[in-house]
């Protein structure tokens, strides 16, 4: 008797009407920016006309249809990141050599550096070792393995960029996350340990020159202006205490939107210590690793106090060590396979628009019809306007072009309000460090995004609160802390 073979039912997938709406929504809110006559010109007090030309209402346009798909995910955000370079090229915002070169920015290659340590930090099995040394010292309650992993992302960040400091826990941060969760389901946990590694990343990175390049090009942008000099131990000495105390705010905070399901991982002490010594002495490549990852930092640390390393670029130095890593056969080929590179091209794309609001002058016009709203308000609501904008801002662009761009516009305001020059830099500082709405703010962001364990609407949602608590802080550092400790806020 022949056999019947019936063939299984395709499965029907449901339309995403929700993933088409935002994907139109994207669309329709270009074409509107894009298409609508010419705005009003930005005037500053002084009386100077800024002009918001067509290319400038381009880049708004560009802005908006990025800024919608990557909040509701409608492409993964790399293609999203692709769209910023196709959009200005097409429309003729700017010319296609300039818009997709920015794709390979030296930061867009510093990030990719970065990413290669954490990968061969994982490859060498140094992570691992990181790992359970960590996890047998902080125990096994949950609550203190965040804090644990949030302390040591924060100190890390005094002396290196948090992009580095980034790469290098993320792999941590994953073998502890297995000691919680068999598989890769997100977890309330998951989702803590890597949204808050990302926010406590920017927070630390404000502390000193080392954790990030804005400090230093802030720092001689208000010389420029001022001829105010701000030393690498000022800049520390005000920004410590609102830096830490931002820290210790974050884990609160992760506590509460993201309490982890279990109090405790029973065993785990216990089972970290032997796994540790089951790993057995050091070997080649984890010391190999741990020698060059531990050069270039030192390069990069020493190049602003040593005259002959001021020329040499932090990115070339920083791939220096990719490079080493594949001569030495640290790496091979296939691993190149596991570079997110959707995080790469997000980043290429989140310089690509950066620049393009930059060089066409529509993060300018942004400013200064900003700024105008508070040159009639009290001297406190007016610094908190400028950093509360530098705060938005460094959500879309470079946080460096965020600073340069305000900057100028609120030390021109600042004397008519009886405002000193000093508070407006910090506070301005304070909040570019600190992007907690978008992936694309910093790289710490989109590295934790790599983890799966959290959406681009999760991230923003607890973002938001995470934003209203930063500009609490800023108003209690410029009210309370800075004032104290000797601070000029207001013209004698």
């Amino acid at each position: 008797m022949a056999s019947t073979h019936v063939e299984p039912a395709a499965v029907k997938v449901p339309f995403d009407w929700k993933r088409v709406f935002f994907l139109v929504l994207g669309v329709a809110l270009f074409c509107i920016i894009y298409y609508c006559p010419a705005w009003p010109d930005a005037i500053d007090p002084q009386g100077n006309h800024f002009v918001l030309s067509k290319e400038g209402k381009g880049a708004l346009a560009v802005f908006a249809l990025a800024a919608t798909w990557w909040i509701f995910e409608v492409l993964p955000i790399g293609v999203t990141g692709i769209a910023i370079g196709v959009a200005q090229a097409m429309f003729l915002i700017r010319k296609p050599d300039v818009a997709f070169k920015d794709f390979m920015d030296p930061s867009v290659l510093f990030i990719f550096g970065s990413i290669v340590i954490g990968l061969v930090f994982t490859k060498s099995g140094l992570t691992k070792r990181m790992a359970y040394k960590m996890l047998s010292i902080v125990g096994e309650r949950t609550s203190m393995i965040y804090l644990g992993c949030f302390v040591m992302t924060a100190a890390l960040t005094h002396l290196m960029a948090h992009t580095a400091v980034a790469a290098t826990m993320f792999p941590l941060l994953m073998a502890i996350n297995a000691f919680y969760s068999e598989d890769e389901t997100p977890t309330k946990f998951g989702k803590g340990l890597f949204i808050g590694m990302a926010y406590v990343a920017g927070a630390g990175s404000i502390i000193t020159l080392l954790g990030a390049a804005r400090g230093a090009v802030a720092i001689g942008f208000f010389k420029e202006m001022t001829g105010k000099e701000i030393s690498f131990f000022e800049l520390s000495y005000y920004m410590a205490p609102v830096g830490w105390l931002m820290v210790f705010l974050i884990w609160g905070l992760i506590l509460l939107v993201c309490k982890p399901e279990k109090a405790i991982i029973p065993g785990l002490k216990e089972k970290a210590k032997r796994m540790y010594i089951e790993l057995g002495g050091w070997n080649r490549k984890e010391i190999l690793t741990l020698t060059i990852t531990l050069a270039v930092i030192l390069l990069i640390a020493l190049k602003n106090w040593v005259p002959a390393l001021k020329s040499i670029d932090k990115t070339a130095i920083l791939l220096t060590s990719t490079l080493l890593f594949f001569i030495l056969n640290i790496l091979k080929v296939e691993d190149l396979e596991d570079i997110p590179w959707n995080i790469i091209l997000l980043f290429g794309g989140a310089m690509s628009i950066g620049f393009c609001l930059w060089q066409t002058k529509a993060a300018e016009w942004l400013a200064v019809n900003w700024l105008q709203l508070f040159t009639d308000a009290p001297a406190v609501v007016f610094i908190l306007g400028m950093a509360f904008f530098v705060m938005i801002m460094t959500n879309f662009i470079m946080n460096v072009a965020a600073i340069a761009i305000s900057l100028p516009v609120a030390l021109v305001v600042a004397p008519y309000l009886g405002v000193a020059g000093e508070v407006i830099f910090f506070s301005a500082l304070m909040t570019a460090g600190m992007p907690f709405l978008l992936l694309i703010g910093a790289a710490p962001n989109a590295i934790a995004y790599n983890s799966k364990q959290f959406t681009t609407g999760e991230f923003f949602k607890f973002g938001i609160i995470a934003s209203i608590m930063l500009m609490l802080v800023v108003y209690l550092a410029v009210a309370v802390i800075w004032p104290l400790m000797g601070m000029p806020v207001f013209l004698k």
